[in-house]
């Protein structure tokens, strides 16, 4: 199926520096590495029996990691690459394992099972896959994998990051896996244009920045794509938020409330926008307007769009406006922006303004009366010359509901505010809280204590719930004590 391993395609040289990381690791390190001073005044502190394992196993992932390099290079030149997209994995281990054990016969490199079998591992992710961020992507546990150079790579596991003893051999290869990705959808990114946003085949989002704006190295941040849907349910029995807010949630959707998510980065907004659209009705029909398809919507009459940046000529763009402005011609019943950013604003708004009520978005603001704000200069922003007082009139009637949702510094996800838009009085938006997460303080372990509550103040939409059918009780509306 494949072309096979030819000797005479070597790397010339490559023997005497295989042999050498060989020796390096079966041999017990030379005492004489420095200076007797040196060495004795470190024996008073750390026995040789601590320090000999730790330089071992530092060398032997050196030479793990020039034995990879060498053998990644005769495998790109003696595998048929492609015949790879119609091989099966197991066809493929077994020929990139073959080529691996000739390469080391040749070479007179022992190594024993373990290393053999991580070594074609890597092998596979380096040619199939992104070489070494394959083996974070595959760990469930992880939630974020963020890169800052070729040397330092962290993750965040339960909301709280670490650094893991992963790396790249040095910048070229952060700059080809960088490079296989993006253009895996259609993108580039060079000295030219040295940023990108794009996704991977499993729908996790991708950014990268390379050089020379990144001044220390490719900066890469992937957030991973949950295989398994969160819905309503699973966040109540994370402590997201209580039964009692998903049911004033659940009539709010279901009764077409146009509703905006707030909150920071990681804080689980895309996460809450696909749980509330659950409550969406499978009978309408939705169109999704992204900058990077990440929303996962369970109706059966679903319509998504994705933007597009301009091409090496500078043409071919496709921004999140044109995509908006294209989807109200598309008898849109709702209208789901993954995350309103830029002028765009204009449009949605005009949108939930316009008819079609039930419309959701996501913006980036700490609270909800920032995030009005935030509305507001990107209004300014989109360069449209509007009094202020018909700027707040226009968000007041499109917008009836902001949730608000926290990443707390323990790394846990809250939605901390249910705050609904009840008109203007004067020149300035009229709000009124309807939910909060109360702060109690703060255990031993730095873990937030706290609650869900109800401020007391009933819904401004209560009747509409009521004549739509949701006709929730009062106690929904009473504050809750602290246990």
């Amino acid at each position: 199926m494949f072309s096979k391993y030819k000797k005479s395609t070597g790397t010339p040289g490559a023997a005497p520096d295989a042999g050498k990381a060989e020796k390096v690791t079966t041999i017990a390190p030379a005492q004489n590495t420095a200076p007797a001073a040196t060495v004795t005044r470190k024996a008073a502190q750390v026995s040789p029996a601590q320090v000999t394992p730790m330089d071992k196993e530092r060398k032997r992932k050196e030479r793990m990691g020039e034995l990879k390099l060498d053998m990644h290079r005769v495998l790109l030149d003696n595998l048929n690459l492609s015949a790879l997209e119609h091989a099966s994995e197991q066809d493929l281990r077994q020929e990139i394992s073959a080529i691996a054990s000739e390469f080391l016969e040749e070479r007179s490199v022992v190594l024993n099972r373990e290393d053999r079998q991580t070594l074609t591992s890597e092998l596979y992710d380096e040619v199939t896959g992104l070489g070494p961020l394959e083996t974070l992507l595959k760990d469930e546990t992880v939630n974020d994998i963020l890169v800052n150079g070729p040397q330092q790579i962290f993750v965040e596991r339960d909301g709280k990051l670490e650094l893991t003893d992963i790396n790249f051999k040095d910048e070229r290869h952060l700059l080809r896996i960088i490079d296989k990705i993006v253009s895996a959808v259609g993108r580039r990114v060079d000295e030219s244009n040295p940023y990108v946003d794009a996704r991977l085949k499993d729908g996790s989002r991708f950014n990268a920045m390379v050089p020379p704006v990144a001044v220390d190295g490719s900066l890469v941040s992937i957030r991973k794509f949950k295989k398994d849907k969160l819905g309503i349910d699973d966040l109540v029995s994370f402590g997201a938020f209580t039964e009692e807010m998903a049911a004033y949630l659940q009539a709010a959707v279901a009764t077409r409330l146009n509703i905006i998510v707030s909150g920071g980065t990681g804080s689980g907004k895309t996460t809450t926008l696909n749980a509330l659209s659950s409550f969406i009705d499978n009978a309408e029909r939705i169109l999704t307007i992204e900058d990077t398809a990440e929303l996962q919507l369970q109706q059966t009459h679903v319509g998504r769009m994705e933007s597009r940046p301009p091409n090496v000529e500078g043409k071919g763009e496709v921004s999140p406006r044109d995509c908006l402005k294209n989807a109200l011609r598309m008898r849109p019943d709702r209208i789901i922006v993954g995350e309103t950013r830029g002028e765009e604003v204009i449009d949605m708004l005009q949108a939930m303004n316009t008819g079609h009520d039930g419309s959701m978005t996501t913006i980036h603001a700490n609270s909800a009366r920032d995030g009005v704000s935030r509305l507001e200069n990107m209004i300014a922003m989109a360069g449209i010359e509007m009094p202020l007082k018909a700027v707040r009139s226009q968000i007041s009637s499109a917008v009836n509901l902001i949730v608000q949702a926290s990443r707390l510094q323990d790394g846990s996800r809250r939605m901390t505010s249910i705050t609904e838009v009840t008109g203007m009085e004067g020149e300035v938006i009229s709000m009124q809280e309807i939910f909060r997460y109360q702060r109690v303080g703060l255990t031993p372990e730095n873990k937030i204590i706290g609650h869900f509550t109800a401020t007391g103040v009933r819904s401004h939409y209560a009747e509409r719930f009521r004549m739509w059918g949701y006709d929730l009780p009062p106690s929904i509306y009473e504050p809750v004590a602290a246990e």
